[in-house]
């Protein structure tokens, strides 16, 4: 059963950032459709592409031309961030497939809304057309080819499929814009980002005291002792996942976590170990390793309504959020820029494990690749996964997991004020698989930078022709914006 039919028939939901098919024979009304709901920039007409490249829309020897311009354009606008609506046919396996695979490549969801009007309507519309006239055959086909369809549109990868079944239906339509669950631009912060806790409860008191969050015991829903927990004055927390597994008290961590982001005062990630306790805990097949037996072990010991509820809460987490007017990302692995904002099975991925060879290292672990000394993105993006003695600065990225549960940190970053924040381990909980070096502190409760050659230091070593290329401006202290161009130099 598609959106449209299991909802409200008039009220079709499309998301802000998509790829959306119009389907139908011509004379379905599709045109018209467009123009009363989407802006005329965001609407890809065939005809319109042929008549660019033949200057006549009914040139249908420039079809192929017209076709590649459109799927150029679409790229283009898809890679730009912009909602991009196909008005052509598409009424034919082969013609979508392409689209769907352009929506793929640049992790959009495709959007499908079919016009299933009855053939003699289009017709008629038809032989009264000013511009041009379609062979009755060619229509009759496309009908065919349309109503074939409507099953498997959903097969083919449209996450939304709405149809449209009489022309009431199409004048009563209302597209309604739908924000992506990772779009939080609107709300501007201030944020404490908090790394990897692993189950590791005393030294995520002894920071959220720090930040000055204020805690209190309070009656969890299961009847056990939960937490209240209430934040400094327009603060809000983010928890960078991985917030289970190794450490000793895993489920006081879910019970705070949980009551925090019930109560509208944190954002929580996923990590790859929230993940795989998540598919635990509905019975699908995973390996026992790398501390999920400690989860289950002490999860096993909580009610079992606890252990819906904790089911309920890591089922709905969202890969990564886009914050702050687009200015912060936080995702639990990091987040290249081509990936922010958006929605795909290979954002999750990269938003759980980051970017790997597929090979393993000396110790049986993922080599990742390290995507932050390639990054040059506007938005700060702050995230965790892999352990590190102490923060650093990489090209507008931080990594804030400090390895509080191999007896490293726990640190939390303040956003935008950019002031880091660590308390100590209280002691070693797991022994890491690779060897984790002590943290380069003197004061127990700041992390300090190490020393030379600094991350950046290292990512440095290769230029990136992009970084001097063009035009560049540098804001300096004496001259304001300094403006640096790239000069060809004739011979």
């Amino acid at each position: 059963m598609s959106e449209a039919e299991s909802s409200s028939p008039t009220r079709l939901a499309v998301p802000d950032l998509a790829l959306v098919l119009l389907i139908g024979p011509s004379g379905a009304g599709k045109s018209t459709f467009a123009r009363r709901h989407f802006r005329p920039t965001e609407v890809l007409s065939s005809d319109a592409c042929r008549a660019l490249v033949a200057d006549d829309e009914n040139d249908l020897d420039a079809t192929a031309d017209a076709f590649a311009l459109l799927h150029q354009i679409a790229a283009i606008r898809l890679r730009r961030g912009r909602l991009t609506v196909i008005d052509a046919t598409s009424v034919q396996p082969e013609a979508r497939r392409p689209l769907v695979a352009l929506a793929r490549e640049h992790h959009v969801l495709p959007v499908a809304i079919a016009f299933d009007l009855p053939e003699r309507l289009c017709l008629e519309r038809n032989r009264t057309r000013p511009d041009r006239t379609i062979p009755e055959h060619a229509i009759r086909r496309q009908h065919r080819q349309m109503r074939q369809s409507l099953r498997g549109l959903e097969r083919e990868g449209f996450r939304h499929v709405h149809t449209l079944r009489s022309p009431e239906e199409v004048v009563a339509a209302e597209i309604v814009r739908q924000r992506l669950w990772v779009d939080r631009r609107d709300d501007p912060g201030p944020f404490d980002v908090v790394g990897d806790v692993h189950g590791c409860f005393d030294e995520l008191h002894d920071l959220l005291e720090r930040l000055g969050y204020a805690l209190a015991a309070a009656p969890d829903q299961d009847g056990a002792t939960g937490y209240r927990v209430t934040p400094p004055a327009g603060r809000k927390l983010i928890f960078l996942g991985d917030l289970v597994d190794r450490g000793p008290r895993i489920p006081d961590v879910l019970r705070l976590a949980m009551a925090m982001d019930e109560a509208g005062d944190a954002f929580c990630l996923p990590g790859n170990h929230d993940d795989k306790l998540l598919r635990a805990l509905k019975g699908r097949p995973v390996t026992v390793a790398n501390g999920l037996a400690e989860s289950l072990a002490q999860l096993e010991r909580e009610p079992s309504a606890f252990r819906e509820r904790v089911v309920a809460f890591l089922d709905r987490l969202v890969s990564h959020y886009v914050l702050a007017g687009g200015d912060l990302v936080v995702a639990h692995a990091g987040m290249k820029e081509v990936l922010q904002g958006r929605a795909s099975r290979a954002v999750r991925d990269f938003a759980l494990y980051g970017e790997t060879t597929g090979e393993t290292d000396e110790f049986g672990l993922p080599v990742r690749l390290p995507w932050a000394a390639d990054y040059r993105g506007r938005a700060t993006v702050l995230y965790g996964h892999t352990p590190v003695p102490a923060p650093e600065w990489v090209n507008n990225t931080l990594n804030l997991d400090t390895g509080c549960v191999f007896g490293g940190q726990l640190t939390a970053l303040r956003y935008p004020e950019r002031d880091l924040v660590a308390v100590p381990a209280r002691r070693v909980y797991a022994e890491p698989v690779r060897p984790f070096p002590a943290p380069p502190v003197s004061d127990p409760v700041t992390s300090i930078a190490p020393p030379s050659p600094t991350a950046q230091q290292a990512a440095d070593d290769l230029l990136d022709l992009a970084d001097v290329a063009g035009k560049r401006t540098i804001t300096t202290r004496l001259m304001r914006n300094v403006t640096i161009r790239e000069e060809n130099a004739a011979a």
